[in-house]
């Protein structure tokens, strides 16, 4: 499992600062509230590792709306590299390991 920086930091620039909102309307206020959560699950995403580490979260947001991130750590900072609302088959996965049914 991904041990995050503590504290957890985030490096938003003009390459993903207003990207998810624009693409998936998920906020970075949305994705940093993620972060926080205590049921989070976070895994590495191996297909998507090649150059480096990179992974995927399930988690919600303050207001309980369900997103996925995925994100790399790069000089102790989390990088967002996308996120949106979870579709009904990751939603399913969420709750089942976090018990919310």
């Amino acid at each position: 499992m991904m041990i995050l920086p503590e504290p957890v930091a985030f490096e938003w620039d003009s390459g993903n600062r207003d990207k998810n909102l624009l693409k998936h309307g998920i906020t970075n206020k949305e994705i940093e509230e993620s972060f926080d959560q205590d049921e989070k699950i976070i895994i590495e995403d191996e297909k998507h590792s090649l150059i480096e580490p990179r992974y995927m979260m399930w988690s919600e947001t303050n207001d309980g709306k369900l997103i996925m991130v995925f994100c790399t750590i790069r000089n102790g900072y989390v990088r967002v590299i996308s996120a949106r609302s979870m579709n009904r088959k990751e939603r399913s996965f969420y709750e089942k390991k976090t018990e919310k049914i």
